[in-house]
Formats: structure tokens, C-alpha cells, sequence
């Protein structure tokens, strides 16, 4: 075919602004997709900042099955019980293979042993009372993190993002942050609306990472559980404190339950057994041969 020196031109500047497009849009999605590290030890935050997820890059995400059986095994993975459905553990482990897997992350308190990574890389974004000292979930001897502000909670989210994405590429269908309550153990530094803040930015990228996400505690929070994006729910003695109803009634039965003493086991079991899953385990949540294991469902 014989081309003018016209349309030469026109076709050469078209390739070029063709070229350029596609530069650019290279160029972002590398941005979004930096190689990140899953972070048992939290130290995955010095790679790449992640692109801040909108709502509009969700995609599908599939809920656990609700009354299914299930495990909460974040103190250490080991084989689930036959009939076992759902697990949830630490997003340092592997999911179990053929089963709904749960990946659990700390995300508005510190791990025990992470204290010393947090002080010497982020000593600011650890929320510290008037004397300058950490504030500590006494209950569990973690350092909470500071939510208080826009710019802190970002600082954060650039930190958590890759735990998020590490549970994605490993297998896990769900993400559980933990201690959306903190604020009731900040010593009033802390406000629910910081805490629903930073929820919605995790539950915005684990929908954008095919994630289904739950609330983690904080029943007072339950008819805002909409507007932060939760799909679920796991909680945390919800028969010792008589707040399972509440859970259950919020979240359509999507609700695993976690029990720590015979009495709000049995609780549970009598009240929603028949409706949600409740599983009855050892305070420390160990794996066997641990002599301290224990687990019973209803």
C-alpha cells in the first residue's frame, strides 16, 4: 500500500501519542502493584507506598458461609477438625487448602513483640499518654496505634496495605483486623470516628484485593458497619458480654464467634448456636499438643 508524506506524518504522531499512553499508564499501574512483603515481623512498610484504594476499585467478594463450622487457630495453625469449614489464622501462616480462610491482622494495636520495630521505625504513630509514655492494651500487652489524624492514619494505611495484599496473594477469601475497639482503651484520645476512619481505609483495599472483610469487636459500632464497608463479622466473646443477638441480627448470621470461658460458650451456644458459628477456645488460642489447647463447638 502507497502512502503519502501526509499521512506518513499523521501516522507517525499518532504512534507517538499512542506510545505515551501507554508509558503512562504503564507507570501507574507499577505504582499500585510495587512488590510488597507480608509483615509477621511489621517491618513491610519501607516498601513502595501503595496507590490509596477508592471505592471504585472493588471487586466481588465472597463472605465465609454462615453456621458453618469453623476454627479460630491466629495463636498457631495446625489441621482443622474434619467438618471444618472456616479458619481463621495469622496472616504469617498459609491458608488451610479447600477451606474459607480468614486472615487475621493486628491492625489498631501492636503486636507484644513488636514494640522495639514500632519505636525505633514510627515512634509517633504509637498513641502515648501526657507523660510520653505507649498506651497499652493491658488485657493483651499491646501498644495501641495512633488513628488520632488524617495524615497518621494514612502513615499507617501505607503500613498495613501490604499485610492486606500479602493475605490476598496467599490464598486467604477474607481479612480480620483486630481491636477496631481500641478507643475504649485509649484514655480518651481516641474517638470512634478515628477508628471508623481507618476501618474504611482497610476495608476499601481489601475489596480491592477480592477480600471480603469483618468487624472485629466494637459492638457499639454495629449500625455503622455499612458505611465502613464490613462484609461480616468476628467476634470475640460476643456470649460472655450477651451481645451476639446484636452481631447476629447486623450481619444476617454472617458472624464466626470465638468463646474463652465455659460460661459465655454455653451463652452463645443457647442464644445464636443454632444460627452462627461459636467455637470454644483456650485463652491463648494455642495449637495442639499445647497443653493449654482447647476447642468445642456447640
Amino acid at each position: 500500500m502507497r502512502s503519502t508524506a501526509a499521512t506518513r506524518i499523521v501516522a507517525l504522531a499518532l504512534t507517538l501519542l499512542l506510545t505515551a499512553a501507554c508509558a503512562s499508564s504503564g507507570s501507574d499501574e507499577d505504582a499500585d502493584t510495587a512488590p510488597t512483603a507480608q509483615n509477621p515481623s511489621p517491618g513491610a512498610g519501607t516498601a513502595a507506598p501503595p496507590a490509596q484504594p477508592t471505592a471504585g476499585d472493588a471487586r466481588p467478594v465472597l463472605p465465609p458461609p454462615v453456621g458453618a463450622p469453623w476454627d479460630y487457630q491466629i495463636g498457631g495453625a495446625y489441621p482443622p477438625a474434619a467438618g471444618v469449614r472456616i479458619v481463621s489464622r495469622d496472616s504469617g501462616a498459609d491458608p488451610a487448602p479447600g477451606l474459607y480462610n480468614i486472615c487475621y491482622i493486628n491492625a489498631f494495636q501492636a503486636q507484644p513483640g513488636s514494640s522495639a520495630w514500632w519505636q525505633s521505625n514510627h515512634p509517633d504513630l504509637l498513641l502515648r499518654d501526657s507523660g510520653g509514655a505507649p498506651i497499652l492494651d493491658k488485657d493483651w500487652h499491646e501498644p495501641l496505634l495512633d488513628v488520632s489524624t488524617a495524615a497518621k492514619r494514612d502513615r499507617l494505611a501505607q503500613i498495613e496495605y501490604p499485610w492486606i495484599d500479602g493475605c490476598a496473594a496467599k490464598g486467604f477469601q477474607a481479612v480480620e483486623p483486630d481491636n477496631l475497639d481500641s478507643y475504649g482503651r485509649s484514655q480518651g484520645l481516641l474517638k470512634p470516628q478515628d477508628n471508623i476512619a481507618f476501618a474504611t481505609l482497610l476495608a476499601r483495599r481489601a475489596h480491592r484485593d477480592g477480600l471480603a472483610i469483618a468487624q472485629k469487636n466494637g459492638a457499639e459500632l454495629l449500625d455503622r458497619h455499612r458505611e465502613i464497608g464490613f462484609d461480616f463479622a468476628v467476634s470475640e466473646q460476643c456470649g460472655a458480654t450477651d451481645e451476639c443477638d446484636q452481631y447476629a441480627s447486623a450481619y444476617d448470621n454472617r458472624v464466626v464467634d470465638v468463646e474463652y470461658d465455659d460460661a459465655g460458650f454455653a451463652s452463645a451456644c443457647t442464644s445464636v448456636g443454632p444460627r452462627i458459628s461459636v467455637v470454644r477456645r483456650d485463652h491463648d488460642v494455642t495449637a495442639p499438643p499445647n497443653g493449654k489447647y482447647v476447642r468445642r463447638t456447640c
